[in-house]
């Protein structure tokens, strides 16, 4: 996931993880960064729990042994808020895509009083569209379809402008993808020219096992996967 510090700041998310965490544990897996929430401020490294996407409507995932990212105080993270938005495969309702947090700075808490972001790894931020559909729509592209013809394929409910938008912003993304996956595994052997279309073999390439890895790469380099 990132979390989103104050204005003019650079805003930072932090994934979670779609598995369930193993019976009697809330905790899944865990990743120590390192975020600088200015720079007049010293990096904060701390340590962020993965939880299911039923963890983070119950009361499994556990906040209070975290550090907030922005003033690195441990105790004062509380749930504040379920975050929604829309999704194309619900077109009644808007789906979960994260949890609110609040650094809470009320009674002897001593926290700062700001509240960022957990993402669910699916979830694309500022994006409507979610990881597994867009990983559909690149493996129909990578099998020859034309843009348009792997829309119509999977019955994108998208725009076609809206898919090429998408598209330029991924070839703006691709400097910051390949040196990420170059840093896992040194990329395939291609037939393709395009390098749009060799990044995705990559990406394909380093998370083999995974059913969608735009949101196994979210969660292992804790970065959005479009920008």
């Amino acid at each position: 996931m990132w979390v989103k510090g104050p204005q003019r700041r650079p805003p930072f998310f932090l994934y979670l993880c779609e598995a369930s965490p193993a019976v009697g544990s809330a905790v899944k897996k865990s990743s120590t960064l390192t975020f600088c929430s200015g720079s007049n401020t010293a990096h904060v490294s701390f340590s962020i729990s993965f939880c299911s996407r039923r963890s983070i409507q119950g009361t499994a995932f556990s906040l209070k042994q975290q550090r907030c990212p922005r003033c690195g105080k441990i105790e004062t993270l509380n749930r504040h808020s379920v975050l929604r938005g829309n999704d194309p495969a619900q077109t009644s309702s808007q789906s979960v895509r994260g949890q609110r947090v609040f650094c809470s700075n009320r009674g002897r808490r001593g926290g700062c009083g700001g509240t960022f972001s957990i993402f669910l790894a699916e979830v694309l931020p500022r994006h409507t569209m979610r990881a597994s559909l867009l990983w559909s729509w690149l493996v129909e592209w990578l099998g020859g379809l034309s843009l348009k013809a792997a829309a119509e394929t999977l019955r994108l409910p998208f725009a076609l402008e809206t898919l090429y938008r998408l598209r330029r912003g991924l070839r703006r993304q691709l400097h910051a993808l390949r040196s990420r996956l170059c840093r896992e595994q040194k990329p395939p052997s291609s037939t393709h020219t395009d390098p749009l279309l060799q990044t995705v073999q990559h990406l394909q390439a380093v998370f083999v096992q995974s059913v969608c890895p735009p949101a196994e790469f979210q969660l292992r380099f804790q970065r959005p996967f479009l920008g």
